[in-house]
């Protein structure tokens, strides 16, 4: 569904789980920059009307998301630490094209979110699966399910502003790249991404 082309080994949740308090501190800050991006979204294409109706109770529940992890932490005694930065992230937003008109901008930017929440997806159903505590998996499963909605309303955004054949394309460049991207990290089991 979500055709990644790089999948994350299984063995990365079993170390994820070993390094929660490193994991837990990035997915909290995972699910406040989505909610910040999607009123960044709102802001700059206000004019939009279907991305604002869309993308409005995404912040509530992103929101929500981020208050859900800060709730597990502090069940586990972990405290949230400063932000790191998002190398993958930052990464994925240096492929995005510059100039064009402001549809190309948008396409771009839709483009990327759905990237993130494709590989979030991916690797939430990798902490559903494989971790050994039932509760994680329980709590990474409804993180999975959500994350998939936000990848598939990402993509039907891009291709409700943009004509089908174009947006297909540049996901399947995008793809390609982004597989580069996570090679390129290595493994990293601190990371959410």
């Amino acid at each position: 569904m979500l055709g990644l082309k790089l999948a994350t080994e299984p063995a990365w949740a079993n170390v994820a789980e070993k390094s929660l308090h490193d994991i837990l501190n990035d997915h909290a800050y995972c699910e406040q920059k989505a909610a910040t991006t999607c009123i960044s979204l709102i802001v700059q294409y206000a004019d939009k009307e279907e991305l604002v109706d869309q993308l409005t109770p995404v912040v509530a529940e992103e929101w929500g998301h981020f208050r859900k992890v800060l709730k597990e932490m502090k069940k586990r005694g972990i405290k949230l630490e400063r932000q790191r930065r998002d190398e993958y992230v930052n990464q994925l937003l240096g492929l995005m094209r510059k100039g064009g008109t402001y549809e190309d901008q948008l396409t771009e930017r839709l483009l990327v979110c759905a990237m993130i929440e494709a590989r979030s997806c991916e690797r939430f159903r990798a902490l559903s699966l494989h971790c050994a505590e039932a509760d994680l998996r329980t709590f990474y499963h409804e993180f999975m399910v959500s994350e998939a909605g936000h990848y598939r309303m990402f993509m039907d955004l891009a291709e409700l502003y943009a004509p089908r054949e174009k947006v297909r394309t540049r996901w399947q460049q995008l793809l390609v790249e982004e597989a580069a991207i996570i090679e390129s990290l290595g493994y990293r089991a601190d990371r959410v991404h």
